[in-house]
């Protein structure tokens, strides 16, 4: 009998979901999801991701269970993975949506091509974001993405209606992330997979959260329940981009002007959504900013001068800069950090302590739960200064502490040393004097163990005088010729065209995304 595979990658819903019904309405179809050793080797590869996984694959499998079919889990090489089942149930058509991923899953995708040509098999990809496969420039690109996130969302099929093909194979383990050679560390307070609580964070969101969206997604007192926590969802696939734009944008149709904090919360969060395909795009046309500058003459800028103690420091939350070293315990408990906080590290990371952005880079990788490699490698080059078309962004973390934790009670939540600090003093403690040291019961020194809780470290730089230094060297570097002359041609290839080309006809939105905002430094919250 003809049937398709719909392959399952980072799309794992029943709803929206394009590939699933084209295939349905071709005939019977096998739903597969490869787990696939050589990704999760990969060093943005993480056991919270992976739990992350196995728990939306349930809930995948029980809405697939109470629909009369099966979801058939496999542990292999995708292409050693269709070659068997090639072999046992042959098939003509291949069905997946497109991904932006880390290089491997771009190699990965490449094998698949050939593999579906040396078997004669049709392979079709449907568009899962607002992402358009090779883009010359971005002239037409917010049209496009206005027209995706606008097209009818396709229904999740009906019980007796989608037909499935007889299992070839027998039910097989899944491997734990121990066999997978995964690090033990599970945030403990991460968010929980599936699409089922996906929706149910939207809901929260668009009913409640969202007003205090608005003024409350920068400081990371606030952020967890202002930001939409929507990220892990979006980015594995439990709810679809198109179908969220489409919730909000019925919800602020809904609100009009009775609830002015919920509406500017809501369009903001649409601009949000925006920028999240916007960043998307850029890997997707240039793979390379995974591993390599953006601007190639930013190439030896930072790498020679790699410092692990400084980097050991930074992943062990002892900086010495109270807000960081929050901010680092707060990843590791949940996964999560808003994004004005992730910036701040970064900026830490790359201007006082001089570090290159990939290793670094590798390391949040891991600590995000919602790591999207669209975003996250477009964020840590603009954030580290390499795209070379971006203004220079420098976070200092005793400023933003002061903006957003005045009375440090971020600090002494995650700081347990700093605790019995005074208010005057826990945002810079090395500036404590020793009377006051003495007083709190807290040591400021060098050599401060780790994990004591009488003993703080020192900063391990000046930070006013090393940020300067950075800074120097980086426009420098961007001052001169050869640098300035390559910059046109980023522009063109990735540069926003902000507001110019968002498509209007027939649509119900209060405001259009790229109007909404001008700021090219928005991440996804």
């Amino acid at each position: 009998m003809v049937y398709s595979v719909v392959w399952f990658k980072r799309d794992l819903r029943l709803h929206d979901h394009a590939a699933l019904a084209d295939a349905a309405a071709r005939g019977p179809v096998l739903c597969l999801y490869v787990i696939e050793p050589s990704l999760w080797a990969q060093p943005d590869g993480a056991r919270q991701h992976y739990e992350f996984m196995l728990e939306s694959l349930r809930d995948l499998a029980r809405a697939l269970k109470a629909l009369g079919g099966r979801l058939h889990v496999r542990t292999g090489e995708v292409t050693d993975v269709l070659t068997q089942l090639h072999a046992m149930s042959p098939f003509e058509r291949l069905v997946s949506h497109e991904e932006t991923g880390n290089a491997i899953t771009f190699e990965r995708d490449k094998a698949v091509a050939r593999w579906c040509r040396a078997q004669g098999v049709a392979w079709q990809e449907f568009a899962q974001f607002g992402v358009v496969r090779r883009l010359s420039n971005r002239n037409h690109w917010a049209s496009h993405w206005a027209s995706h996130t606008q097209a009818p969302q396709q229904p999740c099929p009906e019980a007796g209606v989608l037909q499935f093909q007889p299992s070839p194979w027998p039910a097989q383990p899944v491997p734990s992330a121990s066999e997978l050679s995964l690090d033990a560390f599970d945030p403990p307070d991460r968010q929980r997979g599936g699409r089922s609580a996906g929706l149910a964070v939207l809901d929260s969101f668009l009913n409640d959260r969202c007003r205090h969206y608005r003024g409350g997604i920068s400081s990371p007192l606030s952020a967890p329940s202002a930001c939409s926590r929507l990220s892990p969802y979006l980015s594995l696939g439990c709810l679809s981009l198109r179908e969220v734009v489409q919730a909000t944008d019925a919800k602020l149709l809904q609100l009009q002007e009775h609830s002015a904090y919920a509406t500017k919360g809501l369009e903001a969060f649409l601009s949000r959504l925006h920028w999240h395909c916007h960043f998307i795009q850029k890997l997707e046309s240039e793979p390379e900013l995974e591993w390599r500058n953006l601007h190639r003459g930013y190439d030896g800028l930072r790498e020679p001068d790699w410092n692990p103690a400084h980097f050991e420091a930074l992943t062990q939350g002892r900086t010495g800069w109270p807000m960081v070293d929050a901010c680092v315990a707060m990843l590791r408990q949940t996964g999560w950090l808003n994004f004005r906080m992730r910036a701040m590290l970064v900026s830490v990371a790359s201007y006082p302590l001089w570090l290159h952005w990939q290793p670094v880079g590798q390391w949040l990788a891991r600590q995000f739960l919602d790591y999207e490699p669209g975003i996250h490698w477009s964020q840590m080059q603009m954030q580290s200064g390499t795209t070379g078309i971006n203004t220079t962004r420098v976070y200092n973390p005793v400023k933003q502490a002061q903006d957003h934790d005045a009375r440090g009670l971020f600090v002494r939540r995650w700081c347990p040393a700093l605790r019995r600090v005074p208010d005057s003093w826990i945002l810079e403690p090395w500036r404590m004097p020793e009377s006051v040291q003495v007083a709190c019961g807290v040591r400021v020194s060098a050599d401060a163990p780790a994990g004591a809780p009488d003993a703080w470290p020192l900063p391990l730089v000046d930070l006013e005088a090393a940020t300067r230094a950075a800074k120097d060297r980086l426009h420098s570097l961007r001052r001169t010729p050869e640098v300035r002359a390559a910059k046109a041609a980023i522009v063109e290839k990735h540069g926003s065209r902000k507001g110019r080309d968002v498509q209007k006809a027939g649509t119900k939105r209060r405001t259009t995304p790229a109007a909404a905002t001008a700021q090219l430094s928005l991440g996804f919250d």
